[in-house]
């Protein structure tokens, strides 16, 4: 949104019942108490996604790499949820967490969620993690036709070799976030029609 614009005003504007982003504060409320709710689109299509491949999340360490409203935050709250997916110990990093790559190595799953291009590096990572790259940003390049190239917060090629599962960038969470969008909106054309 653009700087001169009120973030917070603008999305407590929305009708709840018509919050398919999940970022009204009656929405984010809801889904902390566990109740049926909008989910954020990011942080859904990823549970979405570990339900689909059946990873293992029950008892497992979680480190999430960022703590904005939209992504980091919602997600360590619904991988902390007895569901399942769930049930896991999450710890929340940010750019300012001292001993991140020490914490890093100790988690089961990473979801990499800071907006720093190639920020999670391969000596962050354990042996069969599983690591969610969520970052987005477009950098530079003269070689592509659009002149940049999309770019993760995961150093892909280095880390890769050393997880049991992997979210390329682009083609990995984006897609997912869309899918997520699409069932929020979905469900909320079905609560319009029962009314």
């Amino acid at each position: 949104m653009p700087k001169h614009f009120n973030e917070e005003k603008i999305i407590n504007l929305i009708n709840p019942a018509k919050d398919v982003d999940g970022f009204h504060p009656s929405s984010i409320g809801k889904m902390v108490q566990g109740q049926p709710t909008f989910i954020p689109a990011t942080p859904y299509g990823i549970m979405l996604m570990l339900k689909h491949y059946n990873i293992e999340t029950s008892g497992k360490h979680a480190v999430v790499i960022g703590r904005s409203n939209i992504v980091g935050r919602p997600m360590s709250i619904l991988l902390s949820q007895n569901t399942n997916p769930g049930n896991c110990t999450v710890t929340v990093c940010h750019s300012r967490t001292k001993n991140l790559k020490e914490i890093c190595l100790q988690a089961d799953i990473i979801v990499a969620a800071l907006g720093f291009p190639g920020f999670l590096k391969a000596d962050m990572v354990k042996q069969d993690a599983v690591v969610i790259d969520v970052g987005i940003t477009r950098v530079a390049d003269a070689s592509k036709k659009s002149g940049f190239a999309i770019k993760g917060d995961v150093d892909f090629e280095n880390v890769a070799p050393k997880c049991s599962y992997i979210t390329p960038v682009p083609g990995g969470v984006g897609l997912m976030t869309i899918g997520a969008l699409m069932m929020n909106t979905y469900n909320a054309s079905q609560l319009k029609t029962k009314d």
